[in-house]
């Protein structure tokens, strides 16, 4: 990362939630599509790990959307009273806007967007060691871990978590974590061909129209969505539906 991008510059902290009390400032009151913390930080850094900002374009836009049956998690609604609902798919297929419309379809439900620790990461001052996507430095998937568990302990109830990974050894490692705390997961994959991907990404208002860093993870995604990630999520193809259509789908999931 260069200097002059450093995400020190325009660090979350600046503008952290608790100076506007949740109860005052409730997150359906500022939707998150549309001020959301991470979009500075997508501006700034081509380091980063997930492009969870849809466009105004892909807003307006038809997803289409289908569960095919994978294998299925036990039941959301557990004695435990925890549980994440993580929003997976590639970069600019639309978590974020998704993700924030199955928060206020589940009662108890909070988003946390797990990008944030990596923008905290790179913070760090001297830089830790230059990569292209901050899910490679070893301390961010303890960090999501234990930071998702620690809100759950506070909260309770279900942590909506949009975030891409693609690589199988990361999610193992994390989902991991989290099922060493007792924590179940349900995991959805955004899906949609790539013909309709690459129309979002240049229409996309976030990183800007066809951003490479989107782009070169089309090819990985493919991969991914072709072999691991078909065994361990639910896959929603968003290629016709809006997505409060597809955010409908994937809660009316989590609450069967």
């Amino acid at each position: 990362m260069h200097a002059n991008n450093h995400p020190a510059n325009n660090h979350p902290a600046n503008n952290h939630p608790a100076n506007n009390h949740p109860a005052n400032n409730h997150p359906a009151n500022n939707h998150p599509a549309n001020n959301h913390p991470a979009d500075n930080a997508r501006h700034r850094f081509a380091c980063r790990a997930d492009g969870v900002g849809d466009s105004a374009a892909g807003r307006r836009k038809r997803v289409s959307w289908g569960i095919p049956r994978a294998p299925r998690a036990r039941s959301a609604r557990l004695a435990s009273g925890r549980v994440i609902v993580w929003i997976n798919g590639t970069h600019g297929v639309g978590k974020t806007t998704t993700s924030s419309l199955v928060q206020q379809l589940l009662p108890g439900s909070r988003v946390f967007d797990a990008e944030m620790v990596g923008v905290t990461l790179m913070s760090v001052t001297p830089g830790l060691p230059e990569t292209d996507n901050f899910q490679h430095w070893p301390p961010w998937r303890p960090l999501v871990v234990e930071t998702a568990r620690r809100i759950l302990d506070y909260t309770g109830g279900t942590l909506v978590m949009p975030m891409t990974v693609l690589v199988e050894p990361y999610w193992r490692e994390i989902s991991t974590g989290l099922a060493d705390h007792g924590i179940p997961i349900r995991h959805f994959v955004l899906h949609a061909d790539q013909g309709t991907l690459r129309e979002r990404i240049a229409g996309d208002t976030v990183l800007g129209p066809n951003s490479p860093f989107r782009l070169r993870y089309l090819e990985p995604y493919a991969e991914a969505a072709a072999t691991w990630l078909r065994r361990e999520a639910e896959f929603v193809d968003t290629t016709h539906l809006t997505a409060a259509e597809a955010a409908q789908r994937i809660a009316e999931a989590v609450e069967r």
